[in-house]
Parts: C-alpha cells; structure tokens; sequence
C-alpha cells in the first residue's frame, strides 16, 4: 500500500489512479491525518502531491519531518519536493514560475527511479517557486532550462523528488517513473478495474425501492451514468433533460435514442425564454454557472413534486459528476478554486434531493471506458464532451438570445470543418468562444466593426492537462472564412494555442 499526502493539488487524486493502474493499491490522506494511516496500515511507500500553496505561505499546509525518518520510500512531487526541502534544511524562494511542456536532461547519475528512462524527454510543469539549494545528501538527477532542481534523490534516504508532473498524461515517461517508484516500495500489484456490475449493485443499494430522476444532457458523462441507473433500476428512473436552450442542437436527440433501449421515454421540460431571463445582464461566469445549477434544481424540484402527486417516491437526483468537476470546484481540504462547476459547486445548499453521482471519482477517459462495458454504441461513448451550462460559459459577457443563435452557428462551422478534414475523431473537444472583445474589419470595401471569435481545439484524455491540436492551416482558414462570412457582427477569428495549464480547458 502506498499512501498519497495530498496538499490540495489538482491531481492528487490523479496519482492515485496512476498508481492503481500500474497495479499498486494506495490511499489519500490530508497531512494531519497521514502519519496514522501511514503506521495503521504499515505503508511501503509514500507520495507528497502537488498544491497550491507556497511553503512560505502563512498557513500553507506541512507535515511532521517525522515522516522522512520513518524508513519508507517517498516520492515528492512539485510541492511535495518544495516542502521536503524546506522542512530538510533546503531553500526555496518565489522564482521563475512554470507552466506547461518543458524538456529535461537527466545527468548521468541514474537512480532506480529513472530505470528504463532516456536522457531527454518532455515533461509538464506547474509552479510558481523554485528550489535554490538542497538539503544534505541530495543529488541532482534532471534539470531543465530553467528549473536545475527538476529531478533530486537521496538514495541513503530513500527519498526521491520530482519538481514536474509524472502523473499528467503528457509527460513523458511518466507511468515508467510511477512504476519505478512502486518497484523500490516492494509493492506487490494487484489487478485494477472498473467493474460495472459493481457499480449497478451499489446503484441498488443505495436507491433501495426509491425513484430516480436523471439529469440527462446527452454527453457522455451523464449518458453513462444514467444508463448504470436504468440497468439498476428499470423504469424507477426518470431521466429528464432541461431544454436550457443553451446545449447543442442534436442533445435531445440523444438522450431519447439512448433511453429508447431500456423503453424509457425521458422527460423533456423547455424552459429556453426563462434560462435567457435568468442570465440577463449577467456577465461574471462564475455568477452564471451558479445561477445555471440553481436553475436545474429547481425545475428537477418542480418536477418531483408532480411525480410525487402520481405516487412516484422520488428521492434522489441523478448527476453525470465525474472527478474533474469535483477537484476544479474545491474538491479537497487544500485545494484551490478553479471554478464552480454547475452540478458541483454550483449546486444550491439546500436541495431536497439526495444526489446519486456513480462516477463522481472517474475521469473521462475511465467513463468512456465504462460505456464501452456497457456496450454503449461508439457514437455516445466516443461523443465530444460540451460542458453543462453550455454556451453560456463560451460566451464572455451577456447572453443574449443573438449571441446564442451566433454562436450556434459558429459552433455548427468549427465542427462540419473538422469533420469534413477527419479531423474531428482525433480531438476532445473543440468550441469557438465569443470574446467580448471587438476589432475593426474591412467588409465591402467599407469599415465594420465586429465581434472577435476565439477558437479552441485541443486534445486530452482525462481533462487534468491538454496540449492544443495542430489544425493544417487551410482548414483553420476555411473555419475562420466560413464564420467571418456566415455569423452576423464577427469581424475576425483567432486560435488559442494554450496548453493547460496553465489555461483551463473553457475560457472563464
């Protein structure tokens, strides 16, 4: 067993999935509670993640230096090796912070850690201080451009520092670091899988002769979970989808084909005029994630009460939550906010339905893994993510029912686009986003001032880092002469060529 310390970063949780796939069971523990479990349970090994915080921070969360005394294995991550430092006598100081793909250089100086690992490879970085010196008996091992400290080790005290992300899917080599750590713990692995049929009898369980109704959107996330809920329970669950107006077009096509199978007729409520009412004059994304969950909740309230009214005992809300919603939306003791995910932490305090969320610690790549058992057709399982307050999150600004009806057609472009170049299979998710911001154009020979339109087209798997796609540039020139010559008002259209991180997958 190995035993995750977790400081509040955003993949923390991440680590332990990492270290489960490789075969090594292992727990999540907040720093004052690690050093029991670490003895209750006599752990092998032990990771520091990553977090938010600088060491210096007043507050910022720490750990006993007991724990570096204690014998066991431990891995550092980006905090975890700044604090380990500072706790052992090392220096760090705010310095040059890094976000994103970097090259290492590992010395030639190799450890058990880096068996099996080149000289040069890509890793991903995410921090804002830098290690200066280290503590005693510590040697460098990998160094980039601009971080020397990137990898460190004590083997004498079996302590080993990682200043990048080798959980994050884009660094390379990073499963074979993970696996070399679990080697020097002595972990003997185990087989990991996501069994569904686990998960339908937990469904039962909980639900016991209760009804459930669904929130339903047509991605895959919710599409997943209520399909678990129909196989647990049959015709006691309602799905319903909230006709916000703010989804993509072919959303309630979906959802009536995939409940079709389980003769499940979903429940289709439009609430288009009201959504926009509600959104008037808003401008703050935060604001209008909130008012987005607040809203679901009470058409879902609305609607048990008249299930209620014929008998239906209607106890629980079903949410398609996945585990990158929860960590964005504070979903750990230290971590930080990133923002207030609709079915997360933009959820009302008082709700009268108990939430059922089955995937709430799956990450994507997991869910469409699930679907796959489930049997669920390629065209659902494989279908791009669009986030569950929609396009009201890519436009920056009011919602107005213009600028809907704009970016539906933009939206409509970018996609026929990519597909019609092959293109569109290869990416995770690709939107443009009416900025806000407006420039000038030459339309007719006259002047005309528009709207700018971003583009986003990326690639990722488990939504905790991405790398942007690199669209041939004829097809990014048919995308943006297609929006600048068929959406009323738009004066140009630019391509966000960020990774995340820094950036976030949405642009809020």
């Amino acid at each position: 067993m190995i035993v995750i310390v977790d400081f509040g970063g955003q993949t923390a949780h991440l680590i332990a999935r990492r270290l489960r796939d490789l075969g090594s069971p292992c727990q999540i523990a907040v720093p004052k509670d690690a050093l029991s479990l670490i003895s209750s349970i006599q752990a092998q090994g032990i990771v520091l993640s990553g977090g938010p915080s600088s060491v210096y921070e007043k507050g910022a969360p720490t750990i006993s230096k007991t724990i570096f005394s204690l014998g066991i294995p431990i891995l550092g991550i980006c905090y975890g090796f700044q604090l380990s430092v500072k706790l052992l006598g090392g220096k760090v100081i705010a310095g040059r912070s890094e976000y994103g793909p970097a090259e290492i250089t590992m010395k030639r100086h190799y450890s058990q850690l880096t068996k099996n690992v080149p000289n040069k490879f890509t890793i991903w970085m995410s921090h804002g201080d830098t290690i200066t010196s280290l503590p005693k008996d510590f040697l460098v091992v990998g160094s980039t451009k601009s971080v020397l400290f990137a990898a460190a080790i004590s083997e004498k005290r079996k302590l080993y520092m990682l200043q990048f992300h080798p959980e994050i899917e884009h660094t390379d080599y990073g499963n074979q670091l993970l696996k070399n750590f679990i080697s020097i713990c002595g972990v003997k692995k185990v087989t990991h899988t996501i069994d569904p049929k686990l998960i339908i009898t937990s469904i039962k369980k909980i639900v016991n002769q209760k009804y459930v109704i669904g929130a339903v959107s047509g991605g895959v996330d919710s599409t997943v979970a209520g399909t678990l809920v129909a196989k647990a329970i049959g015709d006691k669950f309602i799905p319903i989808f909230v006709n916000n107006g703010l989804m993509r077009n072919d959303a309630i096509d979906t959802v009536a084909q995939i409940f079709k199978t389980f003769n499940i007729v979903p429940i289709i409520v439009n609430v288009e005029k009201e959504m926009l009412k509600r959104l008037k004059g808003v401008t703050d994304s935060e604001q209008k994630r909130k008012i987005i969950g607040a809203f679901y909740i009470e058409v879902f309230e609305k609607e048990m009460d008249t299930l209620l009214k014929n008998h239906h005992d209607v106890a629980f809300l079903l949410q398609g939550t996945i585990y990158s919603d929860v960590i964005e939306s504070k979903g750990s003791l230290h971590a930080s906010k990133i923002k207030s995910h609709h079915n997360a932490g933009g959820l009302p305090k008082n709700m009268r339905l108990t939430l059922l969320e089955p995937l709430r610690d799956l990450y994507k790549d997991q869910v469409r893994q699930l679907g796959k058992k489930l049997s669920l057709p390629d065209e659902f399982v494989n279908k791009q993510v669009f986030p569950g307050p929609g396009y009201a999150v890519r436009i920056r600004g009011e919602v107005t029912a213009d600028r809907l009806k704009r970016i539906k057609i933009a939206d409509d472009i970018v996609l026929s686009e990519l597909k019609k170049a092959k293109i569109l299979e290869n990416v995770y998710m690709s939107f443009p986003v009416m900025t806000g911001a407006f420039s000038t154009a030459v339309k007719g020979d006259g002047r005309f001032y528009g709207e700018v339109i971003a583009l986003r087209i990326i690639e990722s798997k488990d939504v905790m880092s991405t790398v942007w796609t690199k669209v041939p540039y004829e097809v990014l020139q048919q995308i943006s002469s297609r929006i600048v010559n068929e959406v009323p008002d738009i004066s140009r259209v630019v391509y966000d060529i960020t990774t995340k991180p820094p950036a976030t997958m949405e642009w809020e």
